[in-house]
């Protein structure tokens, strides 16, 4: 399927961003050929400036550099650099991401919960990382272009996906069950990495055509030890691509930490490519609208990419074929549990009197009625076809193939039906 450029379309209005979209547009900055004209010395200072911004919103103790609006207490802070980018947010628009997170949540909870009773082949969580994807999605406008993992549920969410359209891919019925172009969010990435140098590409594609509109490619931490990462910074920064990267750090590549990933913070790593880098509390909603905002409307200045590391844990297994109790002790996972996004949004609503009781009540009804419609929606999905996979391996054909398809069914005749093995109905035992 064809990508079109941003700039060959006209900017359209996704329902994702109609419900619960948070502020108002940043407007466009300098055109890109100015931006093209931009000294070294010129982006040096930007550099600086950011370094000092983020400098400032450092945590006192020795930690690394940490932007936080909101504690795990749900207390407001000050924050003199990305306070603007959050200050036009109504109550309504904060309910609205409330709303996100948790509907995201139930839908994957839902998603879950199909694959464990055999209607999914494979799930990835994004428990625990609901804000950093809402947060980060509802700071987008609707011609920015969205280059995801297999993971962006909630940014799915944000750009109008349908979450059913998610779940095809994962029963092994479709490649992808929505059209790339019609919320400019591109088809999920299994490849781990590779959709950094596709955000790239298109980032400089978006220049080269005028366009004021940024990218924004999302990764974990894990990913940020690909290669393709590494030549995708490289890229972005020579030819001053307006890109943003998200990186969400969950703390753990599959089985492995990020301590054994990497000896700084991965934010810093922004440093050595020439562009600017940030670390922000991935579980605070707030806080990543706010740096998110800010690194979209630098890429649109013609000031080139950022790297946002969105600090924030995954809560569950890696995917659902996984078993995290096998490397990682519980007493994480508690401590992980006080910092919850959704809890700590809602404590803000009802310590700042925005929300009611009557507002949870509806949203809980609301939730109830999409993992109703998810289950069925997945159940009336058709089975995969098990010899799809044999299929398009080589152009034409192959004997080792041809030979591996012929064992799977003789492997798939070997199943007796429950007639024939004695399980007809009347016949079970305990």
């Amino acid at each position: 399927m064809t990508v079109e450029s941003t700039a060959a379309r006209k900017p359209r209005r996704s329902a994702g961003s109609k419900a619960g979209a948070t502020g108002t547009e940043a407007t466009a900055g300098t055109t890109r050929a100015a931006a093209a004209k931009a000294t070294g010395a010129q982006r040096t200072a930007g550099a600086n400036r950011t370094t000092r911004s983020t400098r400032a919103a450092a945590k006192r103790d020795g930690e690394p550099q940490l932007v936080q609006l909101l504690t795990p207490e749900g207390k407001r802070v000050k924050d003199a650099e990305y306070d603007p980018y959050v200050a036009d947010v109504t109550p309504e628009e904060l309910r609205g991401l409330y709303r996100d997170m948790v509907l995201t949540r139930r839908f994957d909870a839902e998603a879950t919960s199909l694959q464990r009773q055999g209607e999914l082949g494979l799930w990835a969580s994004l428990l625990g990382q609901e804000a950093a994807q809402i947060g980060s999605g509802r700071a987008l406008r609707d011609d920015d272009y969205v280059f995801p993992t297999y993971r962006e549920h909630g940014v799915a969410w944000c750009r109008g996906v349908d979450p059913t359209n998610l779940l095809g891919m994962f029963r092994g019925v479709n490649n992808g069950g929505w059209d790339p172009n019609g919320n400019n969010f591109h088809l999920y990435t299994i490849v781990i990495g590779s959709q950094t140098l596709h955000a790239t590409g298109y980032a400089m594609g978006v220049a080269k055509d005028g366009a004021d509109s940024a990218v924004i490619a999302y990764f974990g931490d894990g990913a940020s030890s690909q290669g393709d990462v590494a030549e995708s910074f490289t890229f972005s920064a020579v030819y001053n691509a307006p890109v943003v990267f998200f990186c969400q750090n969950n703390q753990w590549a599959i089985s492995e930490p990020t301590e054994k990933q990497t000896r700084v913070p991965l934010y810093q790593r922004a440093q050595g490519y020439g562009f600017p880098g940030v670390r922000v509390d991935g579980n605070d909603v707030l806080a990543c609208l706010a740096v998110t905002k800010w690194a979209l409307e630098r890429a649109r200045r013609g000031e080139g990419p950022t790297l946002v590391e969105a600090y924030t844990y995954r809560m569950g297994a890696h995917t659902t074929s996984d078993d995290p109790t096998r490397y990682r002790h519980d007493d994480e996972r508690v401590a992980w549990e006080a910092k919850d996004p959704i809890l700590r949004l809602r404590r803000y609503l009802e310590a700042s009197n925005h929300t009611d009781e009557g507002f949870f009540a509806e949203l809980e009804a609301e939730s109830e009625a999409l993992g109703r419609r998810v289950r069925e929606a997945v159940r009336a999905m058709p089975d995969p076809d098990h010899f799809a996979i044999f299929e398009n391996a080589y152009a034409d054909g192959h004997a080792l193939v041809d030979e591996e398809r012929a064992q799977f069914a003789a492997y798939q005749a070997s199943f007796a039906t429950e007639s024939d093995s004695g399980f007809a109905a009347g016949e079970g035992g305990n």
